[in-house]
């Protein structure tokens, strides 16, 4: 059974198997912080699941828009001209705790909250998203590729 932990203070993803430590990515959290309102643009804690995949098989960097693949490539930025742009891979988060990330204004689903590529890999390792969790596309491309549907998604403030 595989796994993913989001440690938002060490702005890092830990992805297990058979409760092993398997690989240590480095993220990057919400600038606003951690929260669960809707509209606050802040990554929600507590334990959520992989609802959706989207984009098996695009080139890196390929921007998406609405969960579309827009068939354009957007070239790794590393100044901090911020687009926030969804790049490379899709892990569509769903939470399962009513009242901290499941509900009404609460709904990490309903927040489009994602862990995705991003073109601003020099974000990666400091908080810098609107609440997702921004991976290098290369990372995100390996994760992807080790997640199933329904893989347990805990995010932690510890």
């Amino acid at each position: 059974m595989s796994r993913i932990k989001i440690n938002i203070p060490k702005q890092e993803l830990y992805f297990s198997q058979n409760n092993e430590k398997i690989f240590i990515f480095p993220v990057s959290t919400s600038k606003y912080g951690v929260g669960n309102k809707e509209g606050s643009l802040k990554t929600p804690p507590g334990i959520h699941h992989v609802s959706e995949k989207i984009g098996d098989g695009a080139e890196p960097c390929t921007i998406f828009k609405k969960k579309k693949n827009t068939g354009k490539i957007e070239v790794i930025n590393n100044t901090n001209n911020s687009k926030d742009l969804i790049t490379t891979r899709i892990l569509i988060l769903e939470g399962i705790e009513s009242g901290i990330n499941k509900g009404k204004g609460i709904d990490s689903k309903v927040r489009n909250i994602w862990i995705h590529g991003t073109q601003e890999e020099k974000s990666i390792g400091k908080p810098a998203s609107h609440g997702c969790i921004r991976m290098k596309n290369i990372d995100i491309i390996e994760l992807f590729d080790l997640v199933d549907i329904d893989t347990l998604v805990e995010i932690i403030e510890e």
